[in-house]
């Protein structure tokens, strides 16, 4: 089992940029792979960026490729959001979630077995 914080959200301005952590703590972190979600009032929850065990391969949804970098520490135990170019549409609660299925960079969140309890991100305009 693994237990994940996840840290650095706040509120910005639009245009500027953010960097989220999600600590974890319990089993060897590489033993998952590791995802971001976003949710935000009144919507669904939605799949922002995996990344494999390795760290090797990567998947981004399209609302965020080319603004957003997720990566990661398995020394550190640590996941990383790099955001750029925030956009008031980013605003959301962001949580990071582990995947038993360490292979499985995947979108889908059922797949994910462990989450975090979210950080807000505010962008004002």
């Amino acid at each position: 089992q693994v237990q994940l914080v996840e840290s650095g959200g706040g509120l910005v301005q639009a245009g500027v940029s953010l960097r989220l952590s999600c600590a974890a703590s319990g089993r060897p972190f590489s033993s998952y792979a590791m995802g971001w979600f976003r949710q935000a009032p009144g919507k669904e929850r939605e799949f922002v960026a995996a990344i494999r065990w390795s760290g090797d391969n990567i998947y981004y949804a399209n609302s965020v490729k080319g603004r957003f970098t997720i990566s990661r520490s398995n020394a550190k135990k640590t996941v990383y959001l790099q955001m750029n170019s925030l956009k008031p549409e980013d605003t959301a609660v962001y949580y990071c979630a582990a995947s038993e299925r360490r292979d499985y960079y995947t979108g889908e969140f059922r797949f994910y077995d462990y989450w975090g309890q979210g950080t807000q991100v505010t962008v004002s305009s």
